[in-house]
């Protein structure tokens, strides 16, 4: 019986229209990755930076949560190593005439401030403090809760150090988990 419901809640929740993954109360998950360069080529960089999120829907299509970001970047016997942590604030683009023609799939904006700092070894130019991030996004979902995304963001720091500014723009590549969390608290309770 337990194997039969269970069966039936998790057809419930793929069943799940498709945009209700943006709607109030839920919960985004996941991250994005930028400037991914393994540097094969000799005297090249090796180059990461990651973004783990977690954003919860105060109101359809609004959500606010936390990010932390890291990086690194070798070059010629020189490491730069950026990080951040900070609050984050997205806006999904309604679409209420369906006209998008990939039903699947959102336009969004994202911003964040935050403590970030951006530090080279061997006295090269460094910076830590406020940094600031905005910029377009696209959201498409492969099921109704999860997302592949792409973002075109500036990163913006403004503080101390040997430089007082530093700024750049990244193109990042992102996956997304959205949790329903009514209807997944309603599916443990009927378990139970």
């Amino acid at each position: 019986m337990k194997k039969t419901f269970s069966f039936l809640a998790g057809t419930f929740l793929l069943s799940i229209p498709v945009f209700s993954q943006i709607q109030k109360g839920n919960i985004l998950v996941g991250g994005d990755i930028a400037n991914f360069d393994l540097g094969l080529r000799k005297g090249s960089a090796f180059t990461m930076r990651i973004d783990p999120k977690l954003a919860y829907f105060i109101r359809d299509n609004v959500a606010i949560g936390a990010y932390v970001d890291l990086g690194v970047q070798t070059f010629s016997g020189t490491t730069a190593f950026d990080y951040g942590v900070g609050v984050l604030s997205r806006y999904y683009f309604p679409d209420k005439n369906n006209e998008n023609p990939l039903r699947h799939s959102r336009f969004f904006v994202e911003g964040n401030v935050g403590f970030t700092g951006a530090n080279v070894s061997g006295g090269g130019n460094s910076t830590n403090g406020l940094g600031i991030g905005f910029g377009p996004g696209y959201a498409y979902f492969i099921t109704p809760n999860i997302g592949l995304e792409t973002l075109l963001k500036y990163n913006g720091l403004v503080g101390f150090g040997n430089a007082t500014t530093q700024s750049d723009l990244n193109l990042n590549v992102g996956f997304q988990i959205y949790l329903p969390t009514r209807k997944l608290r309603r599916v443990a309770n009927d378990v139970r």
